[in-house]
């Protein structure tokens, strides 16, 4: 029907209140659905030049908004799931059928917290033509030839003036009356990052699990495809898909992908997803080499509010006493890679956490066999420094290793301090297990030969470790394993 402002526009849905999680999540999948399908309808429509004269399609996000006019009293021990004080807030919502899970808990917790309803209906936040397709489409190749207006005319855009991180880096400030935020991301924004995701990695945002690793190295990825297609034809219980680059998918009692067709070439950093019925599974990126590559992921993959990410890696040793083989295991970063330079200052420490701490000590502990003192012989708990320039070892050594030496610094890289410093920016607990691949300043050089027999006997025993840690936090409750070191003074509610 049309509406003011010559906008043509979905019938409209009221504002309702719940105190039931589901029933709010089933408010929120209807509006989604009809908003989403009425652009889709109109886009057809307007493929097949059927172009209204006058007016313009719009449909808004969901949005959920509660108001308390008290303080809580809350369980100081979770870090979410309430809100700091009186106020009004509110979050847009995009494809409430993939964060369902998530919703619920956050919810949930809302309702028990501060014992009021809160209210689902539709926001003011257009979709953005692009965003009403959840698995993507060529809006513009759809369109007629003899197509002449601007797009955005008829259909609203996608709108880099409101999809930014603001809230997350905390630059945005909020008078008293003001309506704040109730969730780290807005609508627009995590739209925008499940479509990169699947143009990085080129498998479906719907199969990433909770339990994220990261790698640089093709070996990795090797042994983990290996592995992971054994699970499935062995008929694993705890694992019950397997989908690789291209959305092939490999049910759990099978030797082949039942669906899906591998791309003709491999995507940016392709990922591979061990999938559980809860989520809970784990996936693997290559996210190939350099920092940048390190933040553009974990920019996107945060939007899935993952519960852990860990970097497996290879690093220089900085230490005559350290072996080729031998693991690090990160407790600080240096921050020399400069790409989150202007989101997250370098005076920003970045701790380690110690539930992500244990977790990989034990288990590397298990899989070598090694255990107290004897640990200490194949793995060193200490700073990595991560650096932007993979020829530093071409330059006047006196600088960057002074430096070096005044850190503490026991292993050097590219990718890690990246992910470590974006899991902190975005409230993901992260970690980082290396293994010394070169020792550069004691003339151990990463070369070809010395190379392959390293990747041979180590790649496996690394990936067994990253597995081990992955499954050793899934078994911890939640609220435990998002640790208050990553709230600030204010933060939203959702996690």
């Amino acid at each position: 029907m049309k509406t003011a402002f010559s906008t043509i526009a979905p019938d409209r849905f009221s504002h309702e209140t719940f105190r039931d999680a589901e029933a709010a999540i089933q408010r929120l999948l209807d509006i989604y659905q009809v908003h989403t399908e009425f652009l889709r309808d109109a886009f057809t429509r307007v493929a097949q030049n059927d172009v209204p004269s006058t007016g313009r399609y719009r449909a808004t996000y969901p949005e959920i908004r509660m108001t308390t006019d008290t303080h809580a009293q809350i369980d100081s021990r979770l870090s979410f799931g309430h809100v700091p004080g009186p106020g009004t807030y509110s979050t847009t919502i995009s494809r409430p059928d993939l964060f369902s899970h998530y919703l619920k808990q956050q919810i949930e917790l809302l309702l028990s917290n501060h014992n009021v309803a809160i209210e689902v209906g539709p926001s003011m936040t257009p979709i953005p033509i692009h965003f009403a397709w959840p698995n993507g489409m060529n809006v513009e190749g759809a369109l007629p030839e003899t197509w002449s207006r601007p797009l955005r005319d008829v259909f609203d855009v996608p709108d880099l003036a409101i999809t930014d991180d603001a809230i997350v880096n905390g630059t945005q400030h909020y008078g008293p009356d003001e309506v704040v935020p109730l969730a780290p991301f807005t609508g627009p924004r995590i739209d925008y990052s499940l479509h990169r995701l699947a143009h990085y990695t080129a498998t479906k945002p719907e199969h990433f699990q909770n339990f994220i690793l990261f790698t640089n190295y093709q070996f990795y990825i090797d042994e983990f495809v290996n592995w992971a297609r054994e699970q499935m034809a062995n008929g694993s219980e705890d694992y019950v898909e397997f989908v690789e680059v291209g959305n092939q998918v490999t049910p759990s009692g099978a030797t082949e992908p039942v669906e899906g067709e591998a791309p003709p070439r491999l995507p940016q950093m392709p990922a591979y997803h061990l999938k559980r019925k809860d989520q809970n599974g784990i996936t693997l990126v290559n996210i190939g080499v350099g920092p940048s590559n390190a933040k553009t992921i974990t920019d996107h993959i945060a939007v899935l509010r993952p519960h852990a990410w860990l970097m497996l890696g290879h690093c220089a040793g900085l230490r005559n006493t350290q072996r080729l083989g031998d693991y690090v295991l990160a407790h600080g970063y240096v921050r020399e890679d400069h790409v989150l330079d202007a989101d997250l200052p370098t005076w920003v420490p970045i701790p380690a956490l110690a539930e992500i701490q244990v977790a990989l000590e034990d288990a590397v502990a298990d899989i070598t066999g090694l255990k107290n003192y004897e640990l200490k012989r194949i793995m060193r708990t200490g700073t990595v420094a991560s650096i932007d320039n993979r020829n530093w070892e071409l330059r006047d050594h006196k600088e960057p290793v002074e430096r070096l030496s005044q850190s503490r610094a026991i292993g050097l890289d590219m990718e890690s301090a990246a992910i470590a410093a974006n899991g902190f920016r975005f409230r993901v607990p992260y970690g980082t297990l290396l293994c010394v691949s070169d020792k550069p300043l004691h003339g151990e050089l990463k070369l070809p030969g010395m190379a392959s027999d390293f990747y041979t006997q180590q790649v496996r025993q690394h990936l067994k470790i990253g597995i081990k840690a992955m499954e050793t936090l899934r078994g911890m409750p939640i609220e435990r394993l998002h640790s208050r070191k990553l709230r600030s003074f204010a933060e939203t509610a959702f996690q």
